[in-house]
């Protein structure tokens, strides 16, 4: 039984199926996993150092993203909602959950007492999953159960790997509002030692690093686990720039968990430019304080960058100005926007419309992330208005966080969150060298979903 509260050892095995290995465009991946049928279960692996691969989507009506994976036993198809600041997995478990492996984690067990939050009911141990959009939790059953991921592989047969007891937390249908509606859960990539991408790492023996390629519009990217390189995806050399990631000491969870950390990803932007031209911010909110307020996280749960108030209309202002020397006019403004342009007087190019770039600075002024016009404007075509809008949005002011940066900024580009090195990786638009998360190169990758 749930009960509703709101506010605003692991053991991997390889499965090799009988297939020659073919070139599979990521959206064929993608399109192609709901009809996997498993016959053939080999030897376990203590070590895996080769990369495990689930597809990604954004659902156009929330601009949020969605992670394919496979869980149960018999395994199933699996959609949910990728969340970057999440700990707990969780999954709709209703009367139609049915899995031959599925099972209950005792109460006072080393394991139920290893959550930060958790509970008993009918001798079972229970966790609060938490929706980060509506900010709801619930007291809902903890669950063990075999989770299966695809692997890159240059070998001849290239397996899915299957963990046997991925831990998660059930949930009802009401922890669902405001995610996509295909989805049935929540993927957690939290800093969290029960994190999906943590889960791998321990069960694998592999390094706890995940990659992020987030697709732009209707286009299908991937997200990379149990490795640091993302050379095998890409025909051309790309490379990672890295920053440190910054740990906030206190959580902003429902459920307080007694001086707990955030398991949100922080980093430590020092500056803001456009054009080459820095902002004269307040410093003081641009660093995480004691109590939690104030720095840079990054957050697949926001659409678009959030500012506070005060860094936003700086930004706005300095862009308005650098963007006139592309003489370019404010137009009206489309919600959630502050900022428009009329789409016929922009110039496109290979990284989008052509607009002053922006630049986030790190821990030194030779380390930064630029954004070109494909990532800092969002195209606007409804009801005869035809709009390029600065896709940055004013977060009001007091926000506990100065800047998050969305997901529309990280599309297209590749990020990596490796936890062993403490750092944060990421390039610039990967449309700079004629690539994108569409395209990226599966040469080597099975076709093992037959």
């Amino acid at each position: 039984m749930a009960f509703m509260f709101s506010t605003f050892d692991h053991q991997p095995q390889r499965l090799h199926l009988p297939t020659e290995p073919s070139k599979m465009p990521l959206s064929s991946l993608c399109s192609r996993l709901s009809f996997l049928s498993i016959s053939l279960f080999l030897s376990l692996t203590p070590t895996l150092q080769i990369p495990l691969v689930a597809p990604i989507t954004k659902d156009p009506s929330t601009q949020l993203y969605a992670l394919s994976l496979f869980l149960k036993t018999p395994l199933q198809h699996t959609t949910l909602h990728l969340d970057l600041g999440s700990s707990l997995t969780w999954l709709l478990c209703d009367s139609t959950y049915t899995s031959s492996s599925s099972h209950h984690i005792p109460c006072n067990t080393s394991l139920c007492d290893s959550f930060p939050a958790n509970a008993c009911s009918n001798d079972t141990c229970a966790l609060f999953p938490e929706n980060p959009l509506t900010r709801t939790t619930l007291l809902d059953t903890a669950l063990i159960d075999s989770l299966a991921l695809p692997t890159y592989d240059t070998s001849s047969q290239s397996p899915l790997v299957l963990i046997s007891d991925f831990i998660f937390s059930c949930a009802v249908a009401h922890l669902l509002q405001g995610l996509a509606t295909n989805v049935t859960g929540l993927a957690a990539l939290g800093r969290s030692n029960n994190s999906l991408p943590a889960q791998i790492s321990i069960a694998l023996s592999s390094p706890h690093s995940f990659s992020l390629c987030l697709p732009a519009s209707s286009n299908t990217g991937a997200a990379i686990f149990a490795s640091t390189s993302i050379s095998y995806f890409f025909s051309s050399k790309i490379d990672l720039t890295y920053t440190p990631l910054i740990l906030n000491p206190v959580a902003d969870t429902v459920v307080t968990h007694n001086s707990q950390p955030s398991d949100e990803y922080f980093i430590n932007v020092t500056s803001i430019k456009i054009n080459g031209k820095a902002l004269p911010i307040d410093a003081s909110i641009l660093t995480v304080d004691q109590t939690g307020f104030g720095g840079t996280k990054i957050s697949t749960a926001e659409p678009y960058t959030v500012l506070e108030s005060s860094i936003y209309k700086l930004f706005v202002r300095f862009f308005v100005n650098e963007a006139s020397a592309f003489n370019l006019t404010v137009t009206e403004a489309v919600e959630p926007f502050g900022v428009c342009y009329s789409a016929g007087d922009l110039t496109e190019t290979r990284v989008g419309p052509a607009v002053p770039t922006v630049d986030l600075v790190m821990h030194s002024e030779e380390v930064f992330w630029r954004i070109f016009g494909g990532n800092s404007m969002v195209r606007i075509e409804k009801g005869g208005v035809d709009v390029w809008c600065l896709g940055f949005v004013d977060g009001g002011i007091r926000r506990r966080t100065a800047v998050v940066i969305g997901g529309h900024q990280m599309e297209d580009n590749v990020v990596q969150f490796d936890l062993d090195s403490n750092r944060f990786g990421f390039t610039s638009s990967l449309l700079l060298q004629g690539a994108k998360c569409a395209n990226l190169n599966f040469t080597n990758l099975t076709n093992s979903i037959n």
